[in-house]
C-alpha cells in the first residue's frame, strides 16, 4: 500500500505539490493521471525518497521507502528506463542491482525471461532500442519480487505486442494482491488497464475515483441511426433534450435514454437502424475534469500562420 498524507513540495516560489493526500491499495491497478506540470513526477520521487517533502509524509507498506531494510523487496520502480550503465549487458546490470540486496542470481534469470529479453541479455544495454530499454527497466522493478510496483510511463516505446504484454502483466500482478501504481499520459491505455485513478492538477488532488465512476459522471448520450433522422429529431425536440446531427442519418441525443427514444420512434412509425447508449471515454472525462488545471496550453494556428 502507498499512502500520501499532506504531501507538499516547494521549489523556491514554485509549489509543485500542494497538500496532496491519497491512498493506493493492493489488488488493483491504480492510474496516476494529470496534465504536464501537475506534480506527478515530483510526487513519485517523494514516495521513493528521492526528494524530501517540504511538508507531509509518504509511506510504502507502512514505512517511508528508505526506512525499509531491503527497499527493492518492498517496492520496485521504473522512473527512467535509460538510467543504466550503457557499457554493461542487461544481465550484468540486473546482477549488480541484485547484489545490493542479496537477491539470488536465479531471480535475474527469471525476470529476464519474464520481460522477454533472453535473446539479448548478454548484449550492451547502451545499444538497446527504447522498447528494449523499457523492458529492462521493468525487469529491474520486478527484481526483488516486490509487493508494490511504481511505474512511470511503462508503455513508452513499446510496440503493440509489448503494450498488450505490460497491460496483462500489471493486471496479473494486481490480481496477486500487489499494489500497482502507474503514471501515464495514455488515456486509452489507462482505460484498458486501470481500475482506480488518482488525478492531480497543479499539484493538488482533483479526484481519487474508479474509472467506472469517473466516466459515468460525465456526459451521456445515445447514438441513433435512422433513415428518417430529421423526423425523429423533430419528434424528440424538447427543453431538456440536446440533439446533434453527426451524419445524414445519425443523431447524438442527450437528455433522453434509449428506452425513451425507442418509444418516441415507435409512436411516430420511425424505423431505427441503430440505438447505442454512449458514456464519456476516459479521455473525455479526464479533459473535462482537468480543463482548469492545464498549465501548458497550445494555441492552434492555421496553415502558414504562426501560433
Amino acid at each position: 500500500m502507498i499512502e500520501a498524507r499532506g504531501l507538499t513540495k516547494r521549489y523556491g516560489e514554485k509549489l509543485a505539490v500542494d497538500d496532496l493526500t491519497f491512498t493506493v491499495r493492493p489488488g488493483a491497478v491504480t492510474g496516476f493521471l494529470g496534465p504536464n506540470g501537475a506534480g506527478k513526477s515530483t510526487t513519485i520521487r517523494m514516495i521513493l525518497g528521492l526528494d524530501a517533502p517540504t511538508a507531509g509524509r509518504a509511506t510504502v507498506n507502512g514505512r517511508p521507502y528508505a526506512a525499509h531494510a531491503a527497499p527493492l523487496r518492498e517496492a520496485g520502480a521504473l522512473l527512467e528506463a535509460r538510467a543504466v550503465h550503457t557499457g554493461r549487458s542487461a544481465y550484468n546490470h540486473l546482477l549488480a542491482l541484485a547484489a545490493t540486496t542479496g537477491i539470488p542470481r536465479r531471480r535475474v534469470d527469471e525476470v529476464i525471461g519474464l520481460v522477454g529479453l533472453g535473446d539479448v541479455a548478454r548484449k550492451r544495454a547502451g545499444g538497446f532500442s527504447l522498447g528494449m530499454g523499457q523492458r529492462l527497466g521493468i525487469a529491474a522493478a520486478l527484481l526483488g519480487d516486490p509487493a508494490t510496483l511504481i511505474l512511470d510511463e511503462p508503455v513508452n516505446g513499446l510496440d503493440p505486442e509489448g503494450i498488450l504484454w505490460i497491460r496483462n502483466l500489471l493486471k496479473g500482478l494486481a490480481a496477486e494482491g500487489r499494489t500497482v501504481f502507474v503514471s501515464s499520459h495514455l488515456m486509452s491505455e489507462m482505460a484498458l488497464t486501470a481500475e482506480r485513478l488518482v488525478i492531480v492538477g497543479r499539484g493538488r488532488l482533483v479526484a481519487e475515483i474508479s474509472v467506472a465512476e469517473l466516466t459515468r459522471g460525465f456526459r451521456r448520450s445515445v447514438r441513433v441511426r435512422s433513415p428518417q433522422a430529421a423526423r425523429l429529431r423533430d419528434a424528440l425536440a424538447g427543453p431538456r433534450v440536446t440533439i446533434t446531427t453527426t451524419g445524414t442519418d445519425v443523431l447524438d441525443v442527450e437528455g433522453a435514454d434509449s428506452e425513451a427514444i425507442g418509444n418516441v420512434a415507435c409512436g411516430h412509425g420511425i424505423p431505427l437502424y441503430e440505438l447505442v447508449p454512449r458514456t464519456a471515454s476516459l479521455e473525455e472525462a479526464f479533459m473535462e475534469l482537468t480543463r482548469d488545471d492545464v498549465e501548458y496550453r497550445a494555441t492552434v494556428a492555421g496553415p502558414g500562420r504562426s501560433a
